[in-house]
């Protein structure tokens, strides 16, 4: 999206490149993995020499790597991938690390003073892959030699060892490595989460001492779990992206990618209603916004440039659900009976995006909605005023829209004394869906039909308590 406001604004070339430190150390083993056993005779090797615990790639660098790629190709981003371990061994990064070398002691003395007194005595930025072990050493590095290009440490055995910096024989500590990867690379311009704040100011002298620009940033906010709790990777509490993508469209999580972005927000599947349904507000917006630049202010355009869908998408995610509820089926084809009564004409075909949508209303309902579901029965007081609202509802004219049902509905609660209206649409979401809220009642009645509503409300009237 960065991206995208920049060629708007300049015609400098950009090219967006995906890191990956497949390099560094296995410093524990994931929580939510497989084979974790096997997996911790591994310790401390570069993930691209650590066996894939799923057992579908040469090395756990590689699996992750493909995840990685997998997703970004998903979303038709436009990037070059980059692997530590590739940039390291290949020779890409020996200029900048020999100027690191010739430069350790500066470097160095960025990062002492933030480490404490026992972690000050061993600290180096070069970390020595160990020729014998093949792990990632944190050892004391007694010497350096920027002529040979080359560093000399102690081993565990108490012998000194001395290796070239260069070729993949070490990698860098992480805020050197951050460094020198901006200096040889020529990074303009990189985002990154408020935990890094220092890590950018730290990164950013050792930049500068290696006679290079720090590149421009932007710090994000952190996502958090249903509890409010930093999502760790580790840990796998959360939603994964993966995870949305089974239940909404790329661009609905775009959306919620590009929406207060210094905010912290709950990654959870509870909030994926409300970015499908606002993302088709926004692209309806878009399209009734003739002026080009003004498209600009609408987050559609940061998602897709010029080039957004021009498909309406005329029922919401929300009444879409309560339409799977009702039906109680797994089979699109039944949606879209009601879909093309309600939109003339639809058919998933005529209607792709809309036909994405009842796929996801379907897995989204199976998963989370329907396990949840707890109706209840009504009140005396409820009873007589859902009564009420079946003849109402079918005294309506024929060809009523939205609006006039959803008027008809405001009356009938108005007629029966509930002071606050809310609560008699509570009613109906909780006695004849089983959830606590739903989308507008009006909406979904023009939908289901006036009489396959009425229908619903005497049958769930009807049922045993």
């Amino acid at each position: 999206m960065v991206r995208r406001a920049f060629s708007e604004l300049s015609d400098i070339p950009t090219r967006l490149y995906a890191f990956s430190d497949d390099m560094d150390g296995l410093r524990k083993v994931p929580d939510n993995v497989p084979n974790r056993e096997e997996l911790a005779q591994h310790l401390g090797k570069p993930l691209t020499s650590v066996p894939d615990p799923f057992g579908t790639h040469e090395s756990f660098g590689h699996h992750n790597n493909a995840r990685l790629r997998s997703f970004l190709d998903r979303f038709g981003f436009d990037y070059e991938f980059k692997s530590a371990t590739e940039c390291y061994r290949s020779g890409l990064f020996d200029e900048i690390l020999l100027l690191m070398l010739q430069h350790y002691d500066d470097v160095t003395n960025v990062i002492l003073p933030t480490l404490g007194a026992e972690r000050r005595a061993t600290y180096s930025p070069f970390l020595p892959i160990c020729p014998k072990t093949g792990q990632v050493l944190q050892v004391p590095v007694v010497e350096q030699n920027p002529q040979a290009g080359t560093i000399v440490y102690i081993d565990d055995a108490g012998k000194k060892t001395e290796v070239p910096v260069t070729g993949g024989h070490c990698k860098l500590q992480w805020k050197a490595d951050w460094a020198m990867r901006w200096r040889a690379l020529d990074v303009d311009y990189e985002m990154s989460g408020k935990d890094l704040i220092d890590s950018v100011r730290l990164s950013s002298r050792i930049c500068k001492v290696l006679d290079g620009r720090p590149p421009d940033g932007f710090t994000y906010e952190l996502f958090l779990d249903e509890n409010g709790e930093k999502i760790s990777k580790s840990r796998g509490n959360g939603l994964t992206l993966e995870d949305w993508l089974r239940y909404a469209s790329p661009e609905s999580l775009s959306l919620y990618m590009f929406q207060s972005p210094r905010k912290a927000k709950r990654l959870h599947f509870d909030v994926i209603p409300r970015a499908v349904d606002e993302y088709a507000a926004f692209l309806r917006t878009f399209h009734e916004t003739p002026d080009r630049i003004a498209r600009m202010d609408n987050p559609v355009w940061h998602i897709h440039g010029d080039d957004a869908p021009t498909e309406d998408l005329p029922i919401s995610f929300g009444i879409l659900l309560n339409l799977v509820s009702v039906c109680n089926t797994d089979d699109p084809a039944v949606l879209w009976g009601f879909v093309g009564q309600y939109v003339e004409g639809a058919t998933p075909e005529t209607h792709p995006l809309l036909d994405r949508l009842v796929t996801y209303a379907i897995a989204y309902y199976r998963d989370f909605v329907e396990p949840s579901k707890v109706f209840r029965a009504p009140s005396s007081k409820e009873r007589t005023a859902l009564e009420d609202l079946i003849g109402e509802i079918e005294g309506l004219p024929d060809g009523s829209d939205a609006e006039a049902i959803q008027n008809r509905i405001y009356e009938v609660g108005k007629r029966h004394n509930f002071e606050n209206l809310r609560d008699w649409f509570g009613v109906l979401y909780e006695v004849l869906f089983g959830q606590k809220q739903g989308p507008r009642i009006g909406s979904f009645v023009a939908l289901y039909g006036v009489g396959n509503f009425a229908d619903l409300v005497r049958r769930t009237l009807s049922a045993p308590s």
